[in-house]
């Protein structure tokens, strides 16, 4: 059985869809801390301009979000999804495919929503689906977790019976590899290596949402994530 564990992101890059991909059940590790400056609620689009920010405000304090789990993260106001819709529709307005990407964001973003990782869950899974990809999909939260980094990290696989762990690459500098070897979970770090494709206003830029591939791909974005 092989799991990937990772955090909820507003609408992922190309990358994070080949470690869906390769997992028979996918975890959203959504009880974790939020980080402000990450993912979570972020991520970019190409324009004219260059990328640009799409960001799902979210309710703070002071500037800074309360040491909160990101699944008890709100989302500040509804205002912000009809100025996505917007922005994606003008960055990409000569790109093929763009009306088929509308149609499957559309149901989501205007839809209000509460909590930023409920959100953000239902937005992957539904690009998940569109690109192939039905798979077990848990989230963190469920599991009713303890313990340190690597003790909640192996309470994951062994509540979802998993005997092979998909990792990021940056999980190599805490990973205690020989910890999981121990209770038979082996492990696997993600290469990301993908080929270009063609993008509006070049140059080529690969850290955008999987929209921008979507948008000018279409059905064919699948292939050019699995190779």
């Amino acid at each position: 059985m092989k799991c990937a564990i990772v955090q909820p992101s507003y609408l992922p890059w190309r990358g994070y869809f080949p470690m869906i991909q390769k997992a028979d059940v996918f975890v959203f590790y959504d009880d974790v801390q939020y980080d402000k400056h990450g993912w979570r609620n972020r991520n970019r689009v190409k324009t004219a301009a260059g990328p640009r920010w799409l960001t799902v405000p979210v309710a703070v304090r002071g500037n800074v979000v309360t040491g909160l789990p990101i699944n008890e993260v709100r989302i500040a106001d509804q205002r912000w999804a009809s100025k996505h819709l917007s922005t994606i529709r003008q960055a990409y307005a000569r790109a093929p495919h763009l009306d088929h990407c509308m149609a499957l964001l559309e149901p989501h973003l205007s839809r209000p929503q509460d909590k930023l990782a409920d959100l953000t869950i239902a937005l992957t899974i539904a690009i998940a689906e569109e690109l192939g990809l039905r798979r077990e999909f848990v989230r963190s939260s469920e599991l009713e977790l303890s313990g340190d980094r690597m003790q909640r990290l192996a309470g994951v696989l062994s509540r979802v019976g998993a005997t092979h762990y998909i990792s990021g690459p940056a999980a190599k500098s805490y990973l205690d590899e020989q910890q999981l070897n121990d209770v038979g979970v082996s492990v696997e770090y993600m290469r990301y290596d993908y080929r270009e494709y063609e993008q509006l206003h070049p140059p080529y830029e690969p850290q955008v949402s999987v929209i921008d591939l979507l948008a000018m791909e279409g059905k064919r974005a699948a292939s050019l994530i699995w190779e």
